[in-house]
């Protein structure tokens, strides 16, 4: 590890330039794909877990342009609706993705996400909520296969918070035909 040893007597001044939030940047990356036209980001963190999440995006059909610190992403012509198990496994928050394929197509088919080892965080509290939003869910060969005619809004308590699972719900829901809500949220009451 680095370290920085600063010696007092002497005033610290300068700009430094800070960049997006990754936590804020991957939903924002995932929802997209539910705009169907161009969409513009500016200034999103130069970390691995954006650049996996543009890879996805391009799998799935999408044509993604980087210039300095815009991104611009189009989605009218994206048509694929699995994600790779070799991209999937690369990050573990690219399960949000699935969310909006679905909400966007009506069905998704992904592996298990990979990334972080900050314990366990698997993806049944997103699963079981998917389930309550009318999406029929089947597992098959290392793959998980969601289908729905259509979203149905409805009232969703996730049995701990989940940060991740929330965003997943929301991006599901975008096109539902009824509200859905989450009491348990990320704040978890």
């Amino acid at each position: 590890m680095k370290n920085y040893v600063i010696t007092g007597g002497r005033r610290l001044t300068g700009e430094i330039d800070i960049s997006g939030s990754k936590n804020a940047s991957l939903p924002i990356l995932a929802a997209s794909i539910l705009n169907k036209k161009t969409t513009k980001l500016y200034n999103l963190p130069n970390i691995s877990d954006v650049y996996t999440t543009i890879d996805i995006l391009r799998y799935l059909g999408c044509k993604v342009k980087k210039d300095k610190d815009k991104l611009k992403i189009d989605s009218k012509n994206m048509t694929k609706k699995r994600i790779p198990d070799e991209l999937m496994r690369k990050l573990r928050s690219s399960v949000i993705l699935a969310g909006a394929i679905l909400s966007r197509f009506g069905e998704v088919e992904f592996s298990y996400p990979g990334g972080c080892d900050i314990g366990s965080r698997p993806i049944d509290l997103h699963l079981k909520a998917l389930k309550k939003l009318g999406v029929k869910i089947e597992e098959k060969a290392g793959y998980i296969t969601c289908k729905c005619d259509k979203i149905i809004g409805n009232e969703i308590v996730l049995d701990f918070p989940s940060v991740g699972a929330t965003e997943n719900i929301i991006l599901a829901s975008v096109f539902a035909k009824r509200k859905s809500s989450n009491k348990k949220c990320c704040y978890g009451t």
